[in-house]
């Protein structure tokens, strides 16, 4: 699989591999157009550049005329199809309106991402934008509290699939996301090869030109990913880790995940990770009455965080899905475990919860509806 190529394998139209032109960077772009067009490839780095912004190849937009013949080869070369917005669903609050959207994927899965009022000026209005993104359809991890993970994994998302959530949602939608952050459907470290290349296409400056430091990439604690994006080396991306319990034995019941790389290998891993001086890490933990609310918990993941460096705890209340473990938790349970985080010395902030009626907060995406039995052993992660 490989977001270069119309999924699940490379498409010829007269004889011509066709190429989806949002997995592709600027460079790529270019070399390909080259290769099936030896005269007339020297607008692609023009084609490209509007390609983000219209979602099509934009010749009328070119300050040179394209002849009809050469035309037809771009489009045979290039796939810059759309995603299909099946709906719209919309939460309107005094915080701003967050908004998720169900596109359908070429073979009628369904993949969702979300839009997130981040950013607010002085009288309340909304400044910033954060798009959520999914990786996968559906997700392997197994998480007990997560509605993505009762579908299992259906497939990776190739990385043209990726982008064109950014593209489909600002073309579409008019959507204009200032950050991206992966914590929508799937694992993104599990679907390293097509996370890798959608990233560079985002952060390609005559694409989207996203900043490293405007992306954010959310695991479960999947080590052999971590591991990757520290090879990667990209200095200024942003990384956070889902924990939910600091004990390894209540981790391992709600995060399967836990079983193969435990707190204490997690722990050293982490700590291994200092990409930049001021670099914080993230540590997201979704508060379930019942189940990580206590005292003790709070003190698990002071004695956690310890060695890590600087790092900002997340707390996220429970959203509950189709298939609730718990309830949400009070005001007064949340406000209770911040005070015991501070008095233990983490820092530590309270994720508003956004999106929780149109099942578009954290833990709420997917459609287990969607759920085979098996997948295809192509379609297994490496």
């Amino acid at each position: 699989m490989n977001g270069r190529w119309d999924f699940p394998a490379p498409v010829f139209v007269d004889d011509i591999v066709v190429a989806h032109a949002y997995g592709l960077t600027r460079q790529e772009f270019i070399d390909h157009a080259r290769s099936v067009l030896p005269i007339g490839a020297g607008v692609a780095p023009e084609l490209y550049r509007h390609l983000f912004i219209t979602g099509a190849l934009a010749f009328d937009r070119l300050g040179t005329q394209v002849p009809e013949s050469n035309q037809k080869i771009w489009r045979q070369a290039f796939s810059t199809e759309l995603l299909e917005p099946r709906r719209v669903v919309e939460e309107p609050l005094e915080l701003g309106t967050t908004a998720k959207a169900i596109f359908a994927t070429h073979d009628n899965y369904e993949v969702e991402t979300v839009l997130i009022p981040m950013r607010y000026a002085g009288d309340g209005t909304v400044t910033a934008y954060t798009q959520c993104l999914s990786s996968q359809v559906g997700c392997r991890m197994g998480c007990t509290f997560c509605e993505t993970g009762r579908m299992g994994l259906i497939r990776n998302l190739t990385a043209a699939e990726i982008v064109n959530q950014v593209v489909t949602a600002r073309v579409r939608l008019g959507w204009q996301a200032k950050n991206l952050v992966f914590m929508g459907m799937g694992e993104a470290l599990d679907n390293w090869d097509e996370l890798h290349q959608a990233l560079l296409v985002l952060t390609d400056r005559s694409a989207f030109g996203f900043g490293q430091d405007a992306i954010t990439i959310c695991t479960s604690g999947h080590a052999e990913g971590i591991r990757k994006l520290m090879v990667l080396g990209w200095k200024r991306l942003n990384l956070s880790i889902s924990l939910n319990s600091a004990e390894d034995r209540a981790r391992s019941r709600m995060m399967p995940v836990n079983r193969s790389t435990g707190l204490a290998e997690l722990q050293a891993l982490l700590m291994s990770y200092r990409q930049r001086r001021n670099f914080v890490l993230g540590v997201n933990y979704c508060l379930i009455p019942g189940l990580n609310d206590s005292r003790e918990d709070a003190s698990r993941i002071a004695a956690f965080c310890a060695p890590l460096g600087r790092c900002m705890v997340n707390l996220i209340p429970y959203n509950p899905g189709s298939a609730p473990i718990a309830r949400a938790p009070g005001e007064d349970e949340i406000t209770g475990f911040i005070g015991w985080l501070r008095e233990d010395g983490v820092s530590v902030r309270r994720r508003v919860t956004k999106g929780r009626s149109i099942m578009a907060a954290c833990g709420q995406l997917g459609n287990v509806g969607l759920r085979r039995k098996q997948i295809t052993p192509a379609e297994r992660p490496g």
